[in-house]
């Protein structure tokens, strides 16, 4: 049997690169995206057509209440999404107090039940929005973490998150992605994104996806209102 994953599916650009790269190493796909009570849900539309276009074996929704919290403009309705792009050296309002983190504490539960000794996720440590849950120290505390806190770990058996974009620029996925067949086409990356996935074309992950299409010399596919 090949081997198992579990992939973070948000339904974006990135998370469908991931996807596409995992199945293209052999491995059983298990996808998981959240409800977490995120404003631009057409996210997960999206992601059920990616995960189905891709092959996965399996595509399951979370749901979880981040919004009970807010913090973050894509959780509180109150705060607004910046369009006018990141400032240097801040953290963005669209970013979700400790999201990864609980996120890949249900990739990790979820990996132990299936047996599956790899968890990934397709964070960036080049052309993302400033999140401190993106930075590639975090992922490997977050690793061991994993090891020192799950049976499997315990008992000898190694668990590996993998993050195939960390050190990608936006074009180079872009490529990579276009290579395996990835069709860019199925995905919502805007934080604005209406009920039928059209994007705003304003906010940074509208203008960080752009850029990555004209860089990587490619059509940009996005439907934007």
């Amino acid at each position: 049997m090949s081997k198992k994953a579990v992939i973070l599916l948000s339904g974006g650009l990135d998370s469908a690169t991931v996807l596409a790269m995992v199945r293209n190493q052999g491995f059983e796909a298990y996808c998981l995206s959240f409800d977490y009570g995120q404003r631009h849900n057409a996210e997960l539309a999206a992601a059920r057509r990616v995960a189905e276009a891709l092959g996965a074996a399996r595509h399951h929704v979370a749901r979880i209440d981040l919004a009970a919290f807010g913090g973050s403009a894509l959780t509180d309705a109150s705060i607004e999404v910046p369009t006018d792009g990141v400032k240097e050296g801040e953290i963005p309002v669209t970013y979700v107090p400790a999201r990864n983190t609980i996120m890949l504490s249900f990739a990790l539960g979820w990996a132990e039940v299936l047996g599956a000794r790899d968890i990934c996720i397709g964070v960036n440590a080049v052309d993302y929005s400033g999140y401190p849950d993106c930075r590639p120290e975090y992922i490997s505390a977050f690793e061991m973490m994993a090891n020192l806190a799950t049976r499997v770990g315990v008992e000898g058996a190694s668990l590996h998150i993998r993050t195939p974009l960390l050190k990608l620029s936006k074009a180079e996925i872009i490529r990579a992605g276009m290579a395996l067949g990835v069709d860019y086409g199925l995905t919502v990356s805007c934080y604005l994104a209406d009920d039928d996935g059209r994007a705003c074309g304003r906010c940074d992950a509208c203008r960080l996806r752009r850029a990555g299409f004209e860089a990587a010399g490619v059509a940009d596919p996005t439907r934007y209102r």
